[in-house]
């Protein structure tokens, strides 16, 4: 999840599903606690649209979130000071549908695969194996994403294929690749570093840019504003991607990310099952620290700063915060229920908005969010690492040789993730998706860096145990197992499984876990697609 939310939420709300700018004045001379009647009078929202439930859920949200700010970010938003992205991710017209091997099926007429023959990044040094990068293109709606795939430095004819996600909603998979569980690190003299717990050790990774207008991803008309369009662009990328490297189509496929990727993942994979004409198999799905349930998630804010003696570490903020977390958080829940009952734009961004207070007390203390044990630091990201990769794949040398067709690249893309949050995808459910395809008998593994705080793993665990499907008490009735790594014995975590769903805690890592236990990760993953799904010694 990218954490910009507390600054710009106020705006999404008051700017939601409107096709006419807001009359500002008539907006800041309403009464206290009328905003909804304002905008539907202002012509923002149609009245029919607003049901008594919508009603309802603004009428909780107006009375505990500060109008005054709600206002002033109107202000800022119709003077044109938010949402200002000085790396705008426009094409360049000189090296679009150049030098392209194309791929096209019938089936998709409106879609193609580019892989760029101009692009050689073989010769940036990041890996010795076969590498291929290129476009995926939906003609129809101007949508174009980048990928770049990696061969495995084993056995790449028979080894598995991983796809990976980043999440945010908004932020590139670049930073898997160069952050976390790619073939090299960018060290602060920008230049890669190579990396022996690269997860292609033993399968061929695909790093995808999606959702549009994330990295080198670009459209000049579209956008993505919600997961479910996400997930059938995907879907169509796969089946494009093993049309075109048939060599690989009758390999395990794996599905992996974190973050924001537990919305994005089981809603791909949820599409891909209901396809009984998909050319390629869906062996299994990996979601690292992921935001899925959020109703179940936001309860677990609190134990987890709070409780030392579930979270494993120690208290985060003083008692008298821990109480307004436990004050807040039921009002959190009756607005987050409306939306999973009632999944629009203005049922879920209020409950998103009043949710998010929950995480202010945290935020006081100057912890990373992202790891409980260290303080966030200057980037934006909370890691100056992140800032190299920028401005490595910035450079004009890497972009020519990757085959980019954008200026300039974007790690993290603010305009995504606004559209996201205004149409109420972040407090939407997703964890129907994985009981939907653990009943199609697709293995799920869900691992936690339990040094996180944004997708803690009591959260991610609470979800898991309350999942609704059919084998649900096998999983629920399992003993927690220690997990040895096979590559160096370390204690590296404890895991949770009833051989089809399987919840994993990895010790000493944070929201990234490949960036903080490396070698752990990688033993990790090379025992689930292995088929270990107990992690058993």
């Amino acid at each position: 999840m990218n954490f910009k939310l507390l600054t710009i939420l106020a705006t999404a709300v008051v700017q939601l599903a409107s096709s006419q700018p807001l009359n500002l004045q008539n907006v800041l001379s309403s009464k206290p606690q009328n905003l909804l009647n304002d905008l539907v009078n202002n012509g923002n929202f149609k009245l029919d649209s607003v049901t008594s439930d919508i009603r309802e859920t603004w009428e909780q949200m107006e009375k505990t979130v500060d109008r005054e700010s709600i206002m002033k970010a109107v202000n800022d938003y119709l003077t044109g000071k938010c949402f200002v992205n000085p790396k705008q991710n426009f094409p360049s017209e000189s090296k679009i549908n150049t030098n392209s091997d194309v791929f096209q099926l019938e089936k998709f007429p409106n879609h193609k695969l580019r892989a760029k023959t101009n692009a050689h990044p073989e010769k940036l040094g990041i890996d010795t194996v076969k590498q291929s990068a290129g476009y995926f293109d939906i003609n129809d709606e101007d949508k174009h994403l980048y990928y770049w795939f990696f061969e495995s430095r084993n056995d790449p004819a028979n080894d598995p294929v991983i796809l990976w996600l980043n999440g945010g909603p908004g932020c590139s998979s670049m930073t898997g690749l160069f952050f976390e569980l790619g073939s090299s690190f960018i060290d602060e003299k920008v230049q890669p570093v190579f990396n022996p717990y690269s997860w292609n050790n033993n399968a061929s990774v695909i790093f995808l840019e999606q959702p549009v207008g994330v990295g080198y991803s670009y459209a000049d008309k579209s956008s993505v504003s919600n997961t479910a369009v996400a997930a059938k662009d995907v879907y169509a990328f796969l089946e494009l991607f093993f049309g075109k490297y048939i060599q690989f189509n009758g390999n395990d496929f794996h599905i992996a990310g974190e973050s924001y990727a537990g919305h994005y993942i089981p809603n791909i994979a949820a599409e891909i099952v209901r396809h009984e004409d998909r050319s390629f198999d869906l062996t299994s799905v990996l979601i690292g620290n992921g935001i899925t349930d959020p109703l179940i998630q936001y309860d677990w804010y609190g134990p987890m700063a709070c409780n030392a003696t579930l979270s494993g570490y120690k208290q985060l903020i003083p008692d008298e915060d821990c109480e307004k977390i436990e004050k807040e958080y039921p009002r959190c829940a009756r607005l987050t229920k409306i939306c999973y009952d009632v999944p629009t734009a203005l049922t879920c961004v209020p409950a998103t908005l009043y949710c998010e207070r929950i995480m202010e007390p945290f935020m006081k203390t100057g912890l990373n969010v992202y790891d409980i044990r260290i303080p966030c630091g200057e980037s934006d990201n909370c890691y100056k690492e992140m800032d190299y990769v920028d401005e490595y794949l910035n450079q004009e040398e890497v972009m020519n040789l990757l085959g980019a067709e954008v200026d300039s690249y974007v790690g993290c893309d603010e305009t995504v993730f606004r559209n996201f949050i205004l149409n109420g995808d972040e407090s939407k459910p997703f964890q129907q998706f994985i009981a939907e395809i653990l009943e199609q008998n697709v293995p799920v593994l869900l691992y936690a860096g339990d040094k996180d705080y944004i997708c803690n793993w009591l959260g991610n665990l609470a979800w898991s145990q309350a999942l609704d499907w059919s084998q649900a008490g096998s999983f629920q009735d399992a003993e927690f197992t220690n997990w040895y790594s096979s590559i160096d014995g370390a204690y590296a975590g404890q895991a949770k499984s009833n051989g089809l769903f399987t919840f994993l805690r990895v010790f000493e890592a944070g929201h990234m876990v490949p960036h903080d236990q490396p070698s752990n990760a990688l033993d990790m993953v090379n025992r689930w697609i292995s088929g270990d799904h107990y992690f058993s010694n």
